[in-house]
């Protein structure tokens, strides 16, 4: 089994990178919606007060300013909860920032069932599909603090929309050091030839982990850390479904309309191979802790290899 070390939690890196965009550039403004200790923009805030709002509990309103400052040339940064700002603000979303291909970067925290023991009200299981259903965005999940950290900065330089998703708890760390991240383009961190572990998020982890079970069991598998959803790595996915012949997809999401769903909507049209999903099903998770909820809805390791396994044994049988 590969060392279980924990870094800062993806929020947290967002917190630090927000402050250093504040000094690089003067266009940077945050906003947010009464909950900028809990996505960490408040560290921006006490650095750069003038270019800091917190415009209270009003999600649709902090999208609508968003849009205002982005036509002025600014770059605005928004962020609430995943589930508060995606739902309450997705009207806002898709005609105020992707019908007008407005550069606003919306940062949202508190994605997924790790959020733990605030429950389904505050867990954000459908926020890909959000995400992914609004045209002109970019959709980045990082799975530690390093590539979110690179990730956020070079959100800032994209033109035009882009939704992150951040996270609440410590995440394991993937990553040595920040590296060399960039939009659209999945990281290779593992070479295998039964099967590609296709992960994003925290499950990037657990997929590391699961390769290694496997190993131990004769089985050798690909590690691919997707974590930008849209645009979607083509030439990698491509290359390892030729490679394995066999995916097995694991995000901290519904397995509806998510990851999964636009990677076997590209491999069923350049390169049909079997597939296997772990995600949470149709359902939302209760309150618990973090690794009690990832055990019970099915988002570990041990859960990736039984899927891995699945899946060769039906490329075997093809």
């Amino acid at each position: 089994m590969i060392e279980r070390k924990f870094g800062a939690a993806t929020r947290d890196a967002y917190g630090k990178a927000l402050v250093e965009l504040g000094k690089e550039n003067p266009d940077v403004i945050v906003l947010d919606a009464d909950l900028s200790k809990s996505t960490r923009t408040d560290a921006f805030g006490k650095v750069y007060p003038e270019r800091f709002i917190d415009i209270g509990i009003q999600e649709a309103n902090l999208v609508g300013i968003a849009t205002g400052l982005a036509s002025c040339g600014k770059i605005p940064f928004i962020s609430s909860f995943a589930c508060f700002l995606m739902c309450k603000g997705f009207e806002q979303l898709r005609v105020g920032v992707a019908f007008s291909e407005l550069n606003v970067k919306v940062v949202t925290s508190h994605g997924g069932i790790s959020v733990g023991e605030d429950g389904a009200s505050q867990q954000s299981v459908e926020d890909f599909a959000l995400a992914l259903a609004l045209p002109h965005f970019s959709v980045i999940v990082p799975s530690d603090e390093f590539s979110a950290k690179a990730l956020i900065k070079k959100a800032a330089s994209h033109k035009g929309p882009v939704y992150i998703r951040t996270g609440r708890s410590k995440a394991p760390l993937v990553y040595k050091e920040a590296g060399v991240f960039e939009i659209g383009k999945g990281v290779a961190l593992r070479e295998g030839k039964d099967v590609t572990l296709v992960a994003a998020g925290l499950m990037t982890f657990e997929a590391l982990e699961a390769a290694e079970i496997l190993k131990q069991k004769g089985l050798s598998a690909s590690v691919v850390d997707i974590h930008t959803l849209k645009p979607l790595d083509q030439t990698l996915l491509l290359n390892e479904a030729k490679k394995t012949g066999a995916f097995v997809v694991a995000e901290e999401h519904l397995v509806f309309g998510g990851l999964g769903s636009v990677v076997s909507q590209f491999v069923s049209q350049h390169f049909p191979i079997p597939v296997e999903f772990v995600g949470i099903r149709d359902t939302y998770a209760e309150s618990g802790k973090p690794e009690e909820l990832f055990e019970k809805y099915g988002l570990t390791s041990k859960d990736i290899v039984h899927a891995a396994e699945k899946v060769i044994s039906r490329k075997q049988r093809i």
